[in-house]
């Protein structure tokens, strides 16, 4: 960010980035194990890096993440490869929208810093021109600091459904680049959209905030006063484990489930906005994606291993196998290890009603993809079949899995790449590459990395019950025993 008046002279502004939800929209990439904050859509980086480094340099103090339990070390991960450091990372014990994790942030900054600028962010947004979010965060900064809840409004380019909508009402004296809010107004239909895309008035509400931590507990204790005293509990009796900041749960699962909007930024008399025209994009739909994306002289964006003949207008992801798409127009093909979607652009904000009828049916594609992450590295289905399967696991150097027994299966481990050092009972053994062991049912073991590349190694189970519940861990370096 570059330097303004109103960052100056002042205490570093706190970025809170939100980074809950499973963006089911993008479908099937983006799911609950892995959601679409941790892919890279629009550059090389990461969603959630991407957001962390738009907030970056002398002005900012390190990011408080909030996010849920499963993806802490998936976070912690991203953040270290992008050079993010000292974040605080806050666990939700459930989602409960977005007022109760901003609370959850802001109390615990308050608790030295009650005076201290908050940027409230979405982990998986994009913004294409970095110079004049700057310019339009040192007005909502000030604004902040004369004790407004500020959001911004985007400058409507499209007639779009998928987002709320906020009317700008007059300047704010003494603020400039400021306006009060009107009012604000749900999802439309496509010919309400039509018309308040265009008359000026009215701004897509990209649903980031700024304030100070010492304004919106206020602000919550006036108009959600349930929510604070819940999220107060939960945040008396937290915990530190490892690098990460862990909720009290029962008192967390007792708050209202509520976004910042309903609770606080409808009902409050201390509502403003900053007009901003910065390439801002939700990155809610595959049909976004097709928008943000470059495109070949057909109109198409193409990504992966795919082959495109005769077709226009089209985005095709291949990440899973070759995909070929012929004659199509205006379509989206996505493919993956285990899905494949495709759909007309038009019905984008569909793809929702896709996953609700997975998860009815009990599918696990719904929920999870072939890959699941860990604290340790990764592991991925290949086959499975009758009381067997084959997985592919990698362990980042220098990490260990869990030392473990499994009641029903047996494990055979062949190391394809980099070196593994097998703790088997009461024996412990080095295996390099093309190098085998067997691990007999009921046996005590644990794997690690002792190289400086990735081990990557073929693991056969069999057994009559294979699920990953069948673990008894008696020793774990990332506190899940």
């Amino acid at each position: 960010m570059t330097d303004t008046a109103a960052t100056r002279d002042h205490a570093p502004i706190v970025p809170v980035i939100l980074s809950g939800g499973s963006g089911t929209r993008l479908w099937p990439l983006s799911r609950e194990s892995f959601p679409k904050q941790f892919w890279p859509l629009v550059s090389a980086r990461t969603m959630i890096q991407e957001t962390a480094a738009r907030a970056v340099g002398p002005h900012f103090a390190a990011p408080m993440v909030v996010c849920n339990e499963a993806h802490r070390f998936v976070v912690a991960e991203q953040l270290r490869l992008a050079d993010i450091g000292g974040a605080r990372i806050v666990l939700e014990p459930v989602g409960r929208n977005s007022a109760p994790a901003i609370a959850a942030a802001a109390m615990i900054v308050a608790e030295t810093q009650p005076d201290a600028v908050l940027w409230m962010m979405a982990a998986d947004a994009a913004i294409a021109d970095t110079k004049a979010l700057s310019e339009a965060l040192a007005n909502a900064v000030a604004a902040a600091r004369a004790g407004y809840v500020v959001t911004f409004g985007m400058q409507p380019t499209s007639p779009e459904v998928g987002y709320g909508y906020i009317e700008a009402g007059a300047a704010i004296e003494g603020l400039p680049g400021v306006q009060a809010i009107a009012s604000f107004i749900e999802k439309p239909d496509a010919a309400r959209a039509a018309v308040l895309s265009t008359d000026g008035r009215h701004l897509w509400n990209s649903g980031m905030f700024v304030f100070t931590a010492a304004t919106l507990l206020a602000e919550l204790e006036r108009h959600a006063p349930d929510v604070l005293a819940a999220v107060a509990r939960s945040v008396a009796v937290r915990r530190q484990d490892l690098d990460f900041i862990r909720l009290g749960e029962a008192e967390f699962q007792a708050c209202p489930n509520i976004s910042l909007d309903y609770a606080v930024a409808e009902r409050t008399d201390r509502a403003a906005v900053v007009p901003a025209a910065i390439g801002w994009s939700d990155v809610g739909s595959w049909s976004a994606l097709w928008e943000l994306g470059a495109k070949d002289e057909g109109g198409n964006v193409v990504l992966g291993d795919a082959v495109l003949e005769g077709s226009r207008n089209c985005y095709v992801r291949g990440d899973g196998m070759l995909t070929a798409v012929v004659g199509l127009q205006d379509a989206i093909v996505v493919v993956t290890a285990d899905a494949v979607l495709a759909m007309h652009r038009d019905h984008a904000q569909d793809v929702k009603k896709i996953v609700d009828r997975l998860k009815k049916q009990g599918r696990s594609e719904a929920l999870a993809h072939r890959r699941m992450y860990r604290p340790w590295g990764f592991y991925e289905g290949l086959i499975q079949g009758d009381r067997f399967q084959v997985k592919r696991i990698v362990v980042t150097p220098g990490q260990k899995l869990s030392l473990q027994k499994h009641f029903h299966r047996s494990e055979h481990w062949v190391v394809v790449a980099g070196s593994a050092l097998v703790t088997r009972d009461d024996e412990t053994v080095l295996l390099r590459e093309n190098e085998s062991i067997y691990l007999p049912l009921g046996c005590v073991h644990r794997m690690e990395n002792p190289g400086r590349i990735p081990l990557t190694l073929i693991e056969v189970q069999s057994g009559s019950y294979l699920g990953e519940d069948d673990i008894v861990r008696f020793e774990d370096t990332y506190g899940r025993n």
